[in-house]
């Protein structure tokens, strides 16, 4: 089990939370986490963002100018 303090909005203060024995198999990365106070869930979504299509488009030249 790992600790981690957070805000705990049923206990309104910064409590330790702790991930509980996950059955996913995540471990310690499990992203469900218990308050130690009032055992409140709370879950951490977290996202990851791939480059945009913007990122990898390069500059063409325009079709009516030539390189001189």
């Amino acid at each position: 089990m790992s600790d981690r303090e957070l805000y705990c909005d049923t206990c309104e203060g910064v409590q330790p939370f702790e991930v509980p024995p996950c059955p996913d198999g995540h471990g310690v990365d499990c992203p469900e986490l218990l308050c130690t106070g009032c055992g409140t869930a709370v879950l951490i979504a977290t996202f990851a963002f791939q480059p945009t299509r913007l990122a990898d488009r390069r500059r063409r030249p325009s079709p009516g100018r030539h390189a001189a």
